[in-house]
């Protein structure tokens, strides 16, 4: 697909733009403050102009080399190049409301050696009564300059035209493309190795790693293939408890308690949600929650246990039944949850992931016959009646109402009379006779009239 990257100096308007290009439905994919810095990943989204499909790329801020003070600037520095190989097309962001400034000079400078085309756009336009800011703008050496407001939308059907008239008329991109590949959410609490599983599953530094907890604030979308099969990895901030973000009002609050939510809507877009734990700390009441999250979405979840080169070869049998009891006991909700234990940073069992993603994406999709279930209730339930205080319960008729997650109603005499102890018999059963073994199944009761 042409990729398009925005790039600039921080705080131009790189993520507001970003938003505005990508298609509606993700129109909030980007985090957008005043803070500056807040891009540090590499964003990817797809926007649509008059029939042609392209990706969007939303970089962190352009540190010049030498004021990259920490090495979350630098491994920003080294993703923005990483982004520029792989564009087709950059648009260089200015902002006009500080005017050209030497460093905006040394990154166009910086770009024309690559050799691509290259966009100038002067955000922060808002009417044409501005538009005699963007005469200094030509020192950079170009004959055009487009003028637009990323906030407003002012000028961005001129934008949007001069991206479209770089796309090659041969590129023909499918547009459901995307939506048949599997959308796999990372989740977990900070600090416990999120980017680092995806960054070794897509074989280049995506994301940016860092011991410091938080580093990843947006949900980062990244394509990764596995024996040529695509699968839609979904990196997110890590949840931290909400009373956390109570503490605080300041504008870095402000923005972890954003990052928080964009992590829970990355579970509603996925079909399977992969929960990192730590190998070292077990099971915590945090995993708990979020589990908890991912079983009340009914998505098919599972558990990486990462870390596991950090636990001594001589400490490990014993650690993996600890494990075993820890899920059976704090995560019986979804006991269907398969779970790995992993080492993202050796790269170890990682690609065990892909045949489990298969599984439980085929199993979300079986759909079972009216007639083979009914046959089930026949054999199984025919002289089973059950009883709840006094009340005599009767199972007369069953069928499959949905697939993702499988979904069952079944008919019976009294409504009234069942009780969660029935529903996870009648769960059991479904699942030890057509094979369900790894993903949620949702029973529903009517009552007969």
């Amino acid at each position: 697909m042409f990729t398009v990257v925005i790039v600039g100096r921080p705080n131009v308007g790189k993520s507001t733009l970003f938003n505005r290009l990508i298609s509606k439905e993700d129109k909030l994919k980007a985090i957008t403050d005043k803070l500056p810095g807040v891009t540090r990943d590499l964003n990817y989204g797809v926007a649509e102009w008059e029939g042609k499909i392209f990706t969007v790329v939303d970089t962190g801020g352009f540190f010049p080399g030498e004021k990259a003070e920490n090495d979350i600037q630098k491994q920003m520095l080294s993703q923005l190049e990483l982004a520029i190989e792989e564009a087709d097309l950059i648009i260089h962001l200015l902002d006009s409301k500080e005017g050209l400034l030497p460093f905006d000079i040394e990154i166009s400078k910086k770009l024309r050696q690559k050799g691509k085309d290259i966009i100038w756009v002067l955000n922060k336009i808002d009417d044409p009564s501005k538009l005699n800011r963007i005469i200094e703008f030509y020192s950079l050496g170009t004959d055009k300059i487009i003028p637009i407001s990323a906030i407003t939308g002012y000028g961005m059907d001129d934008l949007i035209d001069a991206i479209t008239n770089n796309i090659p008329s041969e590129i023909k991109v499918e547009k459901d493309e995307d939506e048949q590949i599997p959308k796999i959410a990372i989740v977990g609490r900070p600090n416990v190795g999120k980017s680092t599983i995806v960054n070794s599953l897509v074989g280049k530094n995506r994301m940016i790693v860092s011991p410091i907890p938080g580093t990843t604030r947006d949900a980062i979308d990244t394509i990764c293939k596995y024996y040529g099969k695509k699968y839609l990895l979904i990196d997110t901030a890590g949840i931290k408890r909400l009373s956390y973000y109570k503490k605080d009002r300041s504008q870095e609050i402000f923005v972890e308690k954003l990052s928080y939510f964009k992590a829970l809507r990355s579970i509603e877009r996925a079909d399977i949600v992969i929960l990192v734990v730590d190998a070292q700390e077990g099971i915590v009441n945090q995993d708990q929650k979020i589990a908890g999250i991912v079983a009340e979405q009914k998505k098919g979840l599972i558990i990486l246990i990462n870390k596991w080169d950090l636990i001594p070869p001589q400490e490990k049998d014993k650690k993996a039944k600890y494990f075993a009891d820890e899920i059976k006991r704090k995560l019986w909700f979804v006991d269907y949850a398969p779970y790995l234990t992993v080492s993202a940073s050796e790269r170890r069992r990682l690609t065990k992931i892909f045949p489990l993603v298969d599984e439980i994406i085929k199993e979300n999709k079986r759909r079972i016959s009216t007639s083979e279930l009914n046959r089930l209730f026949s054999e199984k339930l025919k002289s089973v009646v059950l009883s709840s205080g006094g009340k005599e319960l009767r199972f007369f008729y069953i069928t499959q109402v949905k697939i993702s997650p499988p979904t069952f109603v079944i008919f019976v005499n009294d409504e009234s009379a069942v009780k969660p102890h029935h529903l996870k018999f009648l769960e059991n059963l479904i699942r030890e006779t057509f094979n369900f073994k790894y993903i949620p199944i949702e029973i529903k009761i009517k009552q007969r009239k």
